[in-house]
């Protein structure tokens, strides 16, 4: 049996993550540490959360003790590090939040991974996930590789940036095994309606606007979040130590020509007339620092681990819709905020 520690894993990402490793590898005892701030949500678990491979521990990885004593007591094989603050907007107005979570946080697990394996690395791995945010913004043309350097624009991605050196600097100071991975814009289900297309998906049922920066000429690349999963895996099993791999969904979309899309794909499912929930657009006063363009090369990664996204976005943005108004109640209860005390129902005031 290994464990895997998977931190972050009530969150969008995480509970992708977090399910696909239980389901698929029974010989893995899965292991979620999260704090359980607004965007950790268990109801993301239900379905794994009685697995007897899985374990969930609330705790904030800013607490070193904690971590430290989870890690004796576990004794990792793996940890898969996807705990971070993540909203632009949110680090804007509050980056020393960023700066705990996602620098200090990150060294704490690893200098708890550092001391539990003891220089005795066969077999262990500490997999970082980061974003494509800290390469800063591109022009028309160009994609970002594994070798741009990094020019981040907001906290947030300044945070993340600081992390992904902090992690290349263990591996060469210390040998510990680690790999990073970078990824374009996520999307798809059990997603925070704090981001654009949950966000707009909720607006255009309930006769919202549908607040877009600027002009909605920045272009961002889009990555089902299975396909996410799906690709943190196979680094996982199979990535070479010390290495970055970029992972990308192929899907370069302008965001008001993706809200238009989505319009389309809103008023087929909702019966509207065509063209109905376009005119819930509303632009609004541009972010502050607001990269223009993100756009990843993962042939990296589908040369050497031989993965490739499996849906293109319309695909994508059709399941994606589907879901959200499929699953109604979770939305419910996350705008009224009853999803914050699943835990205590569930698990307990432990």
């Amino acid at each position: 049996m290994k464990y895997i520690l998977i931190t972050g894993g009530a969150g969008f990402i995480g509970s992708h993550v977090v399910r696909l490793m239980v389901k698929k590898y029974p010989n893995y005892q899965i292991v979620n540490l999260d704090a359980l701030t607004y965007a950790g949500n268990l109801e993301n678990l239900t379905d794994i959360e009685h697995a007897s491979n899985y374990e969930f521990v609330k705790g904030d990885i800013t607490d070193a003790k904690l971590v430290s004593r989870l890690f004796a007591t576990h004794n990792f094989d793996g940890v898969i590090h996807l705990a971070a603050e993540s909203h632009v907007d949110r680090s804007i107005s509050n980056p020393l939040e960023f700066i705990q979570t996602n620098i200090i946080g990150t060294v704490n697990l690893l200098n708890a991974a550092r001391m539990q394996w003891k220089d005795q690395f066969e077999d262990k791995l500490f997999y970082h996930i980061s974003t494509d945010e800290v390469y800063g913004s591109l022009g028309e043309t160009g994609l970002f590789t594994e070798t741009t350097s990094y020019d981040p624009r907001s906290p947030y991605s300044a945070s993340k940036a600081s992390s992904d050196h902090l992690v290349r600097a263990y591996y060469h100071t210390y040998g510990l095994p680690v790999v990073i991975s970078n990824c374009s814009n996520n999307y798809g289900p059990n997603q925070f309606p704090e981001k654009l297309i949950p966000l707009a998906i909720n607006n255009i049922k309930n006769n919202k606007p549908i607040p877009i920066y600027g002009k909605g000429d920045n272009i961002r690349d889009w990555l089902y979040v299975e396909d996410h999963a799906s690709a943190i895996d196979e680094i996982f099993q199979n990535g070479k130590n010390g290495e970055t791999y970029n992972i990308g969904g192929l899907n370069e979309w302008k965001n008001i020509d993706l809200i238009h899309l989505l319009c389309k794909i809103m008023d087929k499912a909702l019966n509207r007339a065509d063209g109905e929930s376009a005119k819930l657009i509303t632009f609004v006063k541009d972010r502050a620092g607001h990269d223009q363009r993100y756009a990843i090369d993962s042939s990296k990664l589908m040369k050497e681990l031989n993965w490739k996204p499996s849906l293109q976005f319309e695909e994508g943005l059709e399941k994606t819709v589907d879901w959200y108004l499929n699953n109604q109640k979770w939305m419910n209860r996350i705008l009224s905020g009853e999803y914050e005390s699943y835990y205590n129902t569930q698990y307990g005031d432990r």
